[in-house]
């Protein structure tokens, strides 16, 4: 049986780039407002279940507001690095 013929080229190596990597940094108001809107949204909700007399106008809206607060929080929070 006849012996394979080997190959002589070198396989392609494609050249090295340098990827600069960027650090990107969030800006001091981001944390700061996200923990602000969490604690306003827990305020605001325990406020309504502990029937202070200035929150509880709105009935059962309350909930719903303390729950957008935190809501606002959480959507800072992707903003965060």
């Amino acid at each position: 049986m006849p012996k394979s013929k080997t190959r002589d080229k070198v396989a392609y190596t494609p050249p090295e780039q340098k990827v600069q990597k960027i650090k990107v940094e969030s800006s001091a108001w981001v944390p700061r407002f996200m923990v602000a809107f969490f604690l306003i949204g827990l305020a605001w909700i325990v406020s309504y279940y502990l029937n202070l007399h200035w929150i509880s106008n709105l009935g059962a809206w309350n909930v719903l507001i303390g729950f957008a607060f935190i809501a606002v929080g959480f959507t800072l929070s992707t903003r965060w690095r």
